[in-house]
């Protein structure tokens, strides 16, 4: 490797930036006697910012340690093993078989070389020499430290409870929550139980369940009391499932609850969503009225008064656009609906959701639709939105298909989700 950077030097000179370097075999017969090779692309012309070198802090001495604690812990002991073994590999290669590579193989402002070398340490992470063996290695010290730190202060966990932690964190719930949820859990099961792991993980479920507030007869109630139709409007972000979502509600309450249900849309901005709405309609033998103002809304709503559910169907808007947020408002303030779901999908980032949360509960929001369940890669995340927004979930969708694939919230089955069940 030194005598591969020195001919880098040389050929670039002393600014020369090493951009990649990949491991392959060269030469032999049917893979016998092949040569284990190591090209590096490098370039005189790349600008790299200087690393600025900040001091890495001190283990915190709290006794529940947060997610991003242990990935920064991970990665730091990972770079120093990595560089180790790589360290080990450059060791055994032999300059003398150190080529530079034909300069007209690559681009002009980036030279290849190709480095030979003699067999090397395996970093495949097949053996427990390997990168896959440092791997296990550091996630076994870091729990050990983990749950040294627990019993050196007051507040140490027993190991049962401490796994289900880890398991909350890894989930992506907040950390405060996930330590809220298991100091409770410390005072609620008896110590003669606490290592019963079955009891434990049950607590645990219960205890993330009564996080979760949820709508016990969604959209199942007998007409208001005003004398209209109960109206339900849904809105939320561009591309959450708004549309699906409305036609999936309006055919459980028409086709297994019995009711005589309207739909309205003002999401007059995608053709495609207004002839979705219209084919759904027609197979469930619903009107279905399209509005373009608050006007046409208002009007729209009184041909629908001899209905028991009216849906209102609203166009996607971006958090970030307050005109079209205004907008929506208004189309709000005439339908006065009895109920406002703001629909989230479970794909976005808690960043993206908190965002929407913050932006859309300006509005009139009762209740949170959380959608597409089945292609969510962690939970948790779900529980932080739930608790931020602090309305009932009434709602759940977990695919495309109408009219399936919809179901009431769930505390239970949520918790179930965020303990590792699955869709």
């Amino acid at each position: 490797m030194a005598a591969a950077l020195k001919q880098v030097k040389q050929e670039l000179g002393s600014s020369a930036v090493i951009l990649h370097t990949r491991t392959f075999k060269r030469g032999g017969i049917m893979g016998l006697g092949a040569r284990q090779v190591v090209e590096i692309t490098a370039s005189d012309d790349v600008n790299v910012p200087a690393r600025t070198l900040r001091r890495t802090p001190a283990p915190s001495t709290s006794a529940l340690g947060s997610k991003q604690k242990i990935g920064n812990l991970l990665n730091q002991t990972y770079k120093a093993s990595n560089s180790r073994a790589l360290a080990s590999a450059a060791a055994s290669v032999s300059p003398s078989n150190t080529t530079l590579a034909d300069p007209h193989a690559v681009a002009t402002d980036a030279h290849t070389l190709n480095e030979t070398h003699a067999p090397r340490q395996t970093l495949n992470g097949n053996g427990e020499g390997g990168v896959g063996g440092e791997i296990r290695q550091i996630r076994a010290m870091v729990d050990r430290m983990m749950r040294k730190q627990s019993r050196e202060h007051a507040t140490s966990l027993p190991e049962k409870l401490f796994n289900e932690y880890l398991t909350l964190i890894e989930q992506d719930v907040a950390e405060e929550l996930a330590e809220e949820i298991v100091q409770k859990v410390l005072k609620a099961v008896p110590a003669e139980q606490i290592d019963d792991e079955k009891v434990v993980r049950e607590a645990i479920s219960k205890q993330v369940a009564d996080l979760i507030p949820v709508d016990a007869e969604p959209s199942t109630r007998a007409r208001p009391k005003d004398g209209r139709p109960l109206t339900i409007a849904l809105i939320g972000p561009t591309g959450v499932g708004k549309t699906t979502t409305l036609a999936k509600l309006a055919a459980t309450l028409k086709l297994r609850q019995k009711k005589k249900v309207a739909m309205i849309t003002i999401d007059t901005y995608r053709i495609a969503a207004v002839e979705q709405l219209k084919t759904y309609a027609e197979i469930i033998k619903v009107p279905l009225h399209t509005v373009l103002s608050p006007e046409d809304l208002g009007d729209a709503l009184a041909r629908c008064q001899d209905c028991d559910v009216v849906l209102i169907d609203t166009a996607g808007r971006s958090q970030r656009d307050d005109d079209k947020l205004l907008d929506l408002q208004r189309f709000i303030d005439v339908a006065h609906p009895h109920e406002v779901h703001l629909v989230l999908s479970s794909t976005c980032s808690q960043r993206v959701l908190m965002e929407a949360v913050e932006r859309f509960t300006q509005l009139q929001v009762d209740r949170v639709i959380f959608t597409k369940l089945d292609e969510a890669v962690n939970f948790g995340v779900l529980l932080n939105v739930v608790r931020r927004v602090n309305k009932q979930l009434s709602y759940v969708t977990t695919g495309q298909e109408v009219p399936h694939q919809i179901e009431p919230g769930s505390s239970a089955r949520l918790a179930g989700l965020i303990l590792g069940e699955r869709v």
